[in-house]
């Protein structure tokens, strides 16, 4: 399976030592670019991920970060190996300095290299469903589909997932990496390619913890319920106070903790 690989190990257990190959996650770089076709071309910098989906990955950051507001912007992709640049023909020459990163942004930062938050802050996506709801106990058995879904974990332990599930609990996309971030980037990009009206009516289930990073991701693609197996950041709920995002955490055994939006999760 692409993003695996075997290494050496060796378990040591109260029973004795015992010597094989352990099947791990790989983390590898990729370096992102950007350009008009012609006079204008930008570096996005070097981001470790997990290889595989990334087209995916690189349209979802694309899309987080307001360098696109639709898949349609997108001529090409021109990939060599570890590279990518891809084409966008609109680009505004005036904002480019806005997008550069200064360096690599490791598997677990969605934001490294970038010199401010702030104009991330200002991205803002479609209105947000106001009559979206959806049952807590769908959302219990979500997480347990999301679970056995998650083919990289279970082979690795290594990879965090990002499930979309529409109003029934049915699971419409599913992305692993190495990283939550690129995990999120990857989803939104795959259902970018599709039509982004998916996102108004359905709501995602993360493997971790929530920060800010995937809040404001999801505000950006119009989704209005995010839930976490993990804990929610101080900077997720603010961010989620001030545009109106349902923000769950600690989803698990059938239970949870609604911390911001709470009219959008029903309890029957």
């Amino acid at each position: 399976m692409e993003g695996l690989t075997d290494v050496p190990a060796r378990w040591i257990t109260p029973e004795g030592v015992e010597k094989g190959t352990d099947t791990i996650c790989i983390e590898e770089a990729l370096s992102l670019s950007v350009s008009n076709g012609s006079d204008i071309s930008f570096s996005l910098g070097v981001t470790m991920r997990t290889p595989g989906n990334d087209i995916q990955l690189v349209t979802g950051l694309l899309y987080s970060e307001g360098i696109i507001n639709s898949y349609e912007q997108i001529s090409d992709f021109n990939i060599n190996d570890d590279k990518i640049q891809v084409i966008v023909s609109d680009i505004d020459e005036g904002t480019v300095s806005d997008f550069n990163r200064r360096n690599t942004s490791t598997a677990s930062c969605g934001v490294c290299g970038k010199e401010s938050i702030s104009n991330l802050l200002h991205i803002h996506g479609p209105a947000l469903s106001k009559s979206f709801t959806i049952d807590s106990s769908i959302i219990a058995s979500s997480i347990d589909l999301l679970r056995s879904q998650q083919k990289l974990f279970h082979d690795t332990g290594g990879t965090h997932a990002c499930g979309l599930f529409d109003i029934n609990g049915n699971l419409l996309f599913i992305s692993e990496d190495i990283g939550r971030h690129n995990a999120m980037d990857k989803l939104v990009g795959s259902v970018l390619s599709k039509s982004n009206e998916i996102f108004l009516e359905s709501y995602i289930i993360f493997s971790g913890r929530l920060s800010f990073e995937l809040v404001h991701k999801a505000r950006r693609a119009g989704i209005s319920i995010l839930v976490s197996i993990g804990a929610p950041s101080s900077l997720a709920i603010d961010i989620a106070v001030e545009h109106g995002l349902t923000i769950v955490g600690f989803a698990k055994n059938n239970s949870m903790t609604v911390y911001t939006g709470r009219t959008r999760i029903i309890n029957s």
